[in-house]
């Protein structure tokens, strides 16, 4: 390789990392207008959920398990969960409603309308290599598909009831879920802590930016387990494509 090729690599090396610190500024300072656009919702829905008491979290819960059944955007619910309930006890709703309507999709999609799915799925090419994946490693393949983005939480319910995956490999994969539900209660609380920021209480800037340090942290060990799980489904899919060659 030339100088020329060993300084053009260098350079693509250096403007990586230089790129992922902007795209994760850009990020915070969206993050930041987002909570002062949302300030005039948040209260309100704050008060709503307020307002019915010690059922609230079995309110959400419901609406929350509906929403995942119906396919509906499951981001949006996890971060109204954290500007409602905030970050520990949102996280706790989130996740145990998210594992509930998951659980009640997954059984639909093996026991109640399995032809109909599967003609929804069935041609998908993700769900093929899914089905071949799950029938060689079931929970690691379960496991890592919770931790990475590759399909859409609410869809990857419905696929992995047509596969073979066993119900109990299913749920224990759901620890996979873990990071990305914090992150996403992280942001609807960090919402709430912006509005309540730009009305002017002092106390909480104090507390926001603290705040966002840590978000900035947990976004950087998110996207990291992220890209390990990603490689890692990648390189058990090429092992089975392997054995089976």
């Amino acid at each position: 390789m030339s100088n020329t090729d060993d300084a053009a690599s260098q350079d693509a090396r250096t403007r990586l990392p230089i790129a992922k610190i902007a795209l994760g500024l850009v990020g915070i300072v969206a993050l930041l207008l987002l909570g002062r656009e949302a300030g005039g919702y948040i209260e309100p829905f704050r008060a709503w959920v307020g307002g019915l008491g010690a059922a609230a979290p079995i309110v959400f819960g419901v609406v929350y398990v509906i929403a995942v059944i119906a396919l509906a955007p499951a981001s949006l619910l996890t971060i109204a969960g954290g500007a409602a309930f905030g970050l520990l006890k949102g996280a706790l709703i989130v996740f145990f409603a998210a594992v509930a309507g998951a659980s009640l999709a997954f059984l639909i999609a093996r026991y109640v309308a399995r032809d109909a799915i599967e003609r929804r799925f069935g041609g998908n090419p993700k769900f093929v290599a899914i089905d071949r994946a799950v029938g060689k490693e079931g929970l690691k393949i379960a496991f890592l598909l919770r931790l990475t983005p590759a399909v859409p939480f609410n869809f990857l319910n419905y696929i992995l009831g047509l596969t073979t995956v066993s119900l109990r490999d299913y749920l224990l994969a759901f620890i996979g879920m873990i990071p990305g539900t914090f992150l996403y209660v992280y942001i609807g609380s960090l919402t709430t802590e912006v509005a309540a920021a730009a009305a002017g209480d002092g106390a909480e800037t104090g507390k926001l930016i603290l705040n966002v340090v840590a978000f900035a942290a947990t976004v950087v060990v998110t996207v990291i387990v992220t890209r390990i799980a990603r490689r890692a489904l990648a390189e058990a899919a090429g092992e089975i494509e392997n054995q089976e060659a």
